[in-house]
């Protein structure tokens, strides 16, 4: 709901309420004139005021008050009332009658007010009141008001439903930001904790035999850290507002996907990346999703295997980028992070949810599956249509 959706419904309720006197203050003003005017055009100069078709002619008037209500009764009274009038010897003007047909042209369907048009129109003309073109014109301008309102209606409705829908891409956008945040966060952090653990654990077991290596795994580890504490604070600043972007490190690509796959080799998983095809600049959404399935997909292998070697391959086709990170078994083991994470299917399933999305959202594919000697296999294809221009 609007911040401020009390003084608009406030408002629209007045506004309501001033449409609806308005209308009763015109529709008596409306009543008024017209009583005159047909007062006017029966009693002329030459024709003196008569009580009893003075009245006639007020009552007549004073029943279009009721012309929203019954606008066809009110049709009949008119035409009544100058008939009765003709009766006496009078000459009416009709102006109650064309008054009322106007209102049924406004206010009925076009087949009601037709019926109602052909009636009036050759009473009115037999009768000698008023010839069937001024009739036919009334009725005109009551069905033109009906369009216009209807019109105005829809218009109305329109924009109602367009505002619906702009709230609701609001809550959709909202959802898919939040959704690519905790990728992003996922990515980040699994990523890097995982690493940085594995660089520990490796340093603590040879920090009496080979304090050199100890030392320099730690680095390692503290670089990682470093990294991930960079890319959280890029993350928060994109999240102030669009005037930090001048602040932020570029998102990951390709172009680092070596260095990725150096550093979990370097970690301790022997890790390979082979390229095949003509390798050419890809759009950045495109090239981030790619280095982050990569990433994700290094980060399971080193938490839930002990792999003899990893293979990560980019195959560049005419139409599509095929990417693969596959690894074979020494044994199969537990996560290596904690027990409870080891025993939780969200917790292992949550990154290949995370590649799914990525995927989804590229309009790709992806396979995870194990392999016959053990291993297991990570397969996405993504479609490359649009995103060979370099810097796109």
């Amino acid at each position: 709901m609007n911040a401020h959706g009390r003084p608009l419904g406030a408002a629209r309720r007045w506004f309501r309420q001033f449409q609806a006197r308005r209308s009763v203050v015109f529709d008596c003003a409306l009543a008024a004139v017209t009583t005159g005017v047909e007062l006017g055009l029966t009693f002329e100069d030459s024709n003196p005021v008569r009580a009893f078709p003075a009245v006639l002619i007020i009552l007549g008037g004073t029943v279009l008050l009721a012309r929203r209500v019954a606008p066809e009764v009110v049709l009949g009274l008119a035409c009544a009332v100058a008939a009765v009038l003709t009766v006496t010897g009078q000459h009416p003007g009709g102006a109650p009658a064309l008054v009322a047909l106007y209102t049924v042209a406004e206010v009925r369907q076009p087949r009601v007010s037709l019926v109602a048009l052909a009636s009036t129109g050759l009473y009115l003309q037999l009768a000698g009141i008023t010839v069937i073109p001024v009739a036919v014109g009334t009725w005109g301008l009551g069905a033109y008001a009906q369009t216009r309102r209807r019109y105005t209606l829809a218009l109305e409705e329109r924009t109602a439903q367009l505002e619906r829908e702009r709230e609701q891409l609001s809550v959709i956008a909202a959802q898919q930001e939040r959704t690519a945040l905790a990728r992003e966060l996922h990515d980040i952090v699994a990523h890097s904790v995982t690493v940085m653990l594995l660089g520990v654990r490796g340093a603590r077991d040879v920090l009496r035999t080979a304090p050199d290596v100890a030392d320099e795994t730690l680095e390692r580890v503290e670089t990682t850290g470093e990294e991930s504490v960079a890319e959280l604070r890029r993350m928060l600043l994109l999240l102030r507002g669009p005037d930090q972007s001048a602040h932020l490190h570029p998102q990951p690509s390709l172009a680092q996907l070596a260095a990725l796959v150096a550093s979990y080799d370097a970690a301790g998983l022997p890790t390979r990346l082979k390229v095949t095809g003509e390798a050419r600049p890809l759009a950045g959404g495109l090239e981030l999703s790619v280095y982050r399935i990569v990433e994700e997909a290094l980060t399971n292998v080193l938490k839930h295997a002990e792999p003899t070697h990893v293979v990560v391959t980019l195959g560049f086709g005419r139409t599509h980028l095929d990417v693969s990170v596959v690894n074979d078994t020494k044994r199969a083991s537990q996560p290596r992070i904690s027990a409870s994470a080891a025993a939780s299917p969200s917790a292992i399933g949550h990154g290949i949810v995370g590649m799914r999305e990525r995927v989804s959202v590229l309009g790709g594919e992806l396979e995870a599956l194990p392999e016959p000697d053990g291993g297991f296999r990570i397969a996405a294809r993504l479609p490359l249509a649009g995103s060979g221009a370099a810097g796109t």
